[in-house]
């Protein structure tokens, strides 16, 4: 759910009467913040898509086989499962379907979706958007070529059509492609943007500089892309630690995303584990999940680094990103109709 600042008075009226017809629905559970922090919000409805065929199978070629399972698990750790993650997998398949009597390659793909679905599904998936303290400040980091740029794009495109006015930052400011094509993506979705003034200004500038701007225009959200440069952790430390402290001068910072190329598999996670160390990531962003056989590091990252899956991309097109969904991931991963 979006929260965002209630518009007028007639807002205030609309609001009342959700919450009324909440009350006397007992059926309908809803995740608010606290009475004091909603009596300025509305909750608005995100757009919904269905990304199940974006998902390529991983399991597509092998037979299930209740005796025999060892193709099971030889596919999991080829699709960057992990070698622990995939015996235990198969372990817990084996029981459940020695439970339930199931033998057919039907029932115990089921089986699996149902598994997978329970072990990727997690209590804070969704962004951070409810606080109310707004704009809320989105900060994204990810390797150059990771798609950190067109997620940034597709995301401010999906908060527009939700509702949101959004500004970007452009603080990845090494990298001149990197501005214009965040700018492009600006056009395209209808949100503002701040660029840097002169190719090479220090990043921090921009981003104190797209803050000011986000407050003044009234923005919901407020992304901020930053360079992706590994070559040197201390620099990138310095850098992001840099941006923190200028943005939370005057906003919290609700989500630091690390943007992730699903196809790169392991290294993937080597990316995650050095972020991590000097980001304070608090959710992840997969690209290209369509075009990749290693679907599993959705898996191996929230459960060797505790961190969650937030949003996915499976395609180019700019409606081809939605957030994470553990049972429509599953569905799609295993193949199952």
């Amino acid at each position: 759910m979006f929260w965002r600042k209630k518009d007028n008075a007639a807002d205030q009226v609309v609001e009342e009467a959700i919450v009324q017809e909440l009350e006397v629905t007992e059926e309908v559970v809803v995740e608010t913040p606290s009475v004091a922090a909603t009596q300025d919000l509305v909750a608005v409805e995100l757009p919904k898509r269905n990304l199940t065929k974006g998902f390529k199978s991983v399991f597509s070629r092998i037979k299930f086989d209740v005796e025999n399972l060892e193709e099971l698990e030889d596919v999991l750790i080829q699709a960057d499962f992990g070698v622990g993650a995939a015996e235990a997998i198969v372990s817990e398949v084996k029981t459940r379907a020695k439970k339930a009597g199931a033998r057919s390659e039907a029932e115990l793909k089921t089986i699996l979706t149902e598994l997978l679905t329970e072990k990727m599904t997690r209590a804070d998936s969704s962004l951070n958007l409810d606080s109310g303290k707004q704009p809320y400040v989105i900060l994204v980091v990810g390797v150059n070529g990771a798609g950190k740029t067109t997620t940034i794009g597709k995301l401010a495109n999906y908060l527009v059509e939700g509702g949101a006015k959004v500004t970007l930052g452009a603080a990845d400011t090494f990298r001149a492609a990197a501005v214009e094509q965040l700018e492009t993506w600006a056009q395209r979705s209808n949100s503002e943007i701040v660029k840097p003034v002169t190719e090479g200004q220090d990043p921090a500038a921009v981003a104190f500089e797209a803050v000011e701007k986000a407050v003044a225009n009234g923005s919901d959200v407020l992304i901020i892309d930053t360079a992706g440069r590994l070559q040197n952790k201390q620099g990138l430390m310095d850098e992001l630690g840099k941006i923190r402290r200028v943005i939370e001068k005057n906003l919290p910072i609700s989500e630091v995303l690390l943007v992730l190329d699903s196809t790169t598999g392991q290294n993937a996670m080597t990316q995650a584990k050095a972020f991590t160390e000097v980001a304070s990531v608090t959710g992840i962003a997969l690209t290209k999940l369509d075009g990749s056989a290693k679907g599993g590091i959705v898996y191996a990252i929230q459960d060797q680094l505790n961190i969650p899956v937030k949003l996915v991309g499976v395609g180019e097109g700019i409606n081809d990103f939605g957030f994470f969904d553990a049972k429509e991931f599953a569905i799609g991963l295993v193949g199952e109709n």
